[in-house]
């Protein structure tokens, strides 16, 4: 067993192990026993129990709103955050609804702080890690998450639609995760707009002609989901003709 091995798994790491098990961070199958799992399982469902309740208490007074994901390492000179601080400042302006974000830095920052300066409801849903992720100054409430699936329900929720910008594997899951669920008819057909053709059209055409095309693992109608948009006056149309979604 090589040094990083045994540091992994000595007993003098076993307790911080269990402590960021606990916490949701990462599993060590090394450490844990059946009655510390059934214990961490009871833990979970209460704080999700909890934070479910918390999420949907905030969303549900805003019955409309726009989700907008992206890098947290971009910053304000990148022209990627200029840009969602310019649209989700239409968005409150010209729209009238809020504009929904993981609550952290880069783009996250840059939609609430567009918001949040056009005077309308910036909302953030903050996932706890274990290297604290700072909580950007432009929200006018939010909600902190212990765990990324509660926490990415509640970003999903009743959004009438989804604005992506580039951004890392966290922003890659989000986007698969929308894809997925309106796929598989989980809900229903709601604007996913992807913002950037240089970064996003590579991605795409491999989606196309490698699952759609070469091993037909999706249907080449899926790659109707979602639709690159750079015009700022476009994707306001797009939300504004999006169907409330009431359910």
């Amino acid at each position: 067993m090589n040094n990083f091995l045994k540091n992994i798994f000595s007993n003098s790491n076993a307790k911080d192990n269990i402590t960021e098990f606990a916490h949701g961070y990462h599993i060590d199958a090394s450490i844990i026993t059946r009655k510390k799992m059934e214990e961490i399982i009871k833990k979970r469902e209460k704080v999700s129990g909890a934070e479910f309740d918390k999420g949907y208490n905030l969303i549900k007074k805003y019955p409309r709103s726009v989700s907008i994901l992206g890098s947290a390492r971009f910053g304000e000179e990148n022209p990627y955050y200029k840009k969602a601080q310019s649209l989700s400042r239409r968005i409150v302006r010209e729209l009238k609804y809020a504009v929904v974000t993981g609550g952290g830095p880069g783009i996250m920052e840059a939609a609430n702080k567009g918001a949040y300066e056009a005077g309308g409801t910036s909302l953030g849903f903050v996932i706890k890690l274990p290297k604290e992720q700072s909580v950007n100054k432009y929200l006018t409430d939010y909600v902190e998450f212990e765990y990324f699936f509660s926490r990415k329900t509640l970003l999903f929720f009743a959004a009438e639609s989804y604005v992506y910008f580039p951004g890392g594997f966290g922003t890659l899951d989000e986007l698969f995760e929308i894809i997925t669920l309106i796929q598989t008819k989980k809900i229903s057909r709601t604007p996913v707009i992807l913002v950037g053709k240089e970064f996003w059209t590579p991605f795409l055409e491999i989606f196309k002609q490698k699952l759609a095309i070469e091993n037909d693992t999706i249907d080449i109608k899926d790659t109707e989901i979602y639709k690159i948009v750079d015009s700022e006056d476009e994707i306001i149309e797009i939300i504004r003709k999006a169907p409330y979604r009431e359910e």
